[in-house]
């Protein structure tokens, strides 16, 4: 079975059709989801592009081998998806963006990477040193975007393909809708602000800190709403755009048959405020819904279509349905289960937990961002400057964090500053933070001894390999 994942960066599940939204604009991806499984409550192990891309490549959370940073991607010796796909035969062909294999870590993993270049440029709507300079919000394209020509080369490279050649597994992974916050025409002007549901509100009581220090330090706290309320309109454009790309390569592959032998795993690695409480883009230790719950969608030859997995399932459990997809089996130890028995119609496990995490400590300002040596956010002249110095100057606002999610309830647990604890049934935009209070003292009780245990369960991996030091037993009193 060849294997397709469709990787659009930073994209919420709320703003796709099939997810609910009522104006959103995805016949493409709502189509997958019709022919396919859809996952309703996917949820990712990090809210940053690169541990979130180490987690749903090795079925680990990013605190079993310290994958927190944007910095640390997966090192040679670390068992991976497409590392157990070019070993069991398969071809790997890797399109679009990394934040995932270092360097020296390709050659065991990818058989052939092809760089995209080119793309439309766009202009930022408020000049440098107005309000709203770092909301990423940025006017129309002059050009496609660089994604368009990712598709082309996935298009042009499955079309190539002949009877004879070996099943293959395309990682295809591009940037939008990731901010910064534009599209070409028509796609930037589709949706009317005005047309909108409302966003989530800004200022709301018992958020954590950081939620006020972005506002500050991007000067967001001195932007209209309406200017939010545009980011959403484009941002929900910028999604129309991926499913546009989506349909023409699900055309290539009716067109040359492909289908019927491929399976598509659809999914994000992680969501976007995009207007939402104020803030845009993400943050390192936010752990809000629109930033974790992410579109999974999976199509595969003899897949049961049409099925909803209402029950949490966790980004990363796609690496052993892969691998399972592909008959291979998984010799390392990890924490993600298969979905291959939803993908053929049955229910998840209606009493899962997911978990996700972020954030770092001050004992670790190696990892912190804004750095004299980071070339993005530590850049006077980079739009990722503010969230740069916040860190350097209010760690505390991105300390460790920790997130269990049940079907009902969700509590977030935090090395400094505030814990949250919501409601997930009667409060799904997270606004009423209830941590601490009597109603739910046996609630919140039950979820931090499930986040214990998890981190007893999951504190570490032992590696499968005999020790490299080749020592006998016998060398030992």
């Amino acid at each position: 079975m060849n294997i397709i994942y469709i990787n659009p960066d930073e994209m919420r599940a709320d703003v796709v059709g099939c997810y609910g939204h009522p104006l959103a604009q995805t016949p493409h991806i709502d189509r997958l989801a019709a022919e396919g499984v859809r996952f309703q409550q996917a949820h990712v192990q990090h809210t940053v592009c690169t541990p979130s891309r180490c987690s749903f490549m090795t079925g680990l959370y990013p605190h079993n081998r310290g994958h927190r940073t944007l910095w640390h991607p997966l090192q040679q010796d670390e068992p991976n998806t497409m590392q157990y796909l070019k070993q069991g035969g398969y071809e790997v062909p890797w399109i679009g963006k990394n934040d995932c294999l270092a360097p020296d870590a390709f050659d065991q993993a990818v058989t052939q990477v092809y760089p995209v270049s080119g793309g439309g440029t766009s202009k930022p709507v408020f000049e440098k040193g107005e309000p709203g300079c770092y909301s990423f919000l940025n006017g129309p394209m002059d050009g496609p975007p660089r994604d368009t020509y990712c598709y082309d080369r996935a298009i042009e490279w499955l079309k190539s393909r002949k009877a004879s050649d070996s099943p293959f597994f395309l990682f295809l992974a591009t940037s939008f809708p990731h901010p910064i916050y534009h599209a070409p025409q028509p796609w930037y002007d589709r949706y009317d602000p005005e047309d909108l549901p409302p966003l989530r509100p800004t200022n709301l009581p018992d958020k954590p800190d950081f939620h006020h220090l972005i506002r500050q330090y991007r000067q967001l706290d001195q932007v209209d709403e309406s200017v939010f309320r545009k980011i959403r309109a484009v941002y929900l454009g910028m999604v129309s755009y991926v499913d546009h790309l989506v349909g023409r390569l699900l055309e290539t592959l009716d067109e040359t048959g492909l289908a019927d032998d491929t399976a598509i795993i659809f999914f994000s690695d992680h969501g976007d405020w995009a207007g939402d409480y104020g803030l845009v883009e993400k943050w390192p230790s936010g752990l809000d819904d629109c930033l974790t719950r992410i579109p999974l969608i999976i199509r595969t030859p003899g897949g049961t279509s049409g099925h909803v997995v209402e029950e949490p399932v966790e980004c990363f459990d796609i690496m052993p349905t892969t691998l399972e997809l592909a008959g291979i089996e998984v010799r390392h130890t990890h924490f993600g289960r298969s979905l291959v028995p939803q993908i053929h119609g049955t229910p998840g496990d209606p009493e899962r937990a997911v978990f996700a995490e972020g954030g770092y400590d001050t004992h670790e300002p190696h990892c912190f961002e804004g750095k004299a040596d980071d070339g993005v956010c530590g850049d006077p002249n980079s739009i990722y400057y503010p969230k740069g110095m916040q860190q350097q100057d209010h760690p505390e606002s991105v300390c460790r964090s920790a997130m269990i999610r049940t079907a009902t309830h969700k509590l977030i647990r935090r090395s400094s500053g505030r814990h949250e604890l919501y409601d997930m049934q009667g409060d799904t935009d997270e606004l009423n933070n209830i941590y601490n209070q009597s109603a739910v003292r046996d609630i919140q009780h039950t979820l931090e001894q499930r986040l214990l245990d998890w981190y007893l369960h999951t504190s570490d991996v032992v590696p499968w390999a005999p020790d490299p030091r080749g020592f006998p037993t016998s060398a030992f009193p």
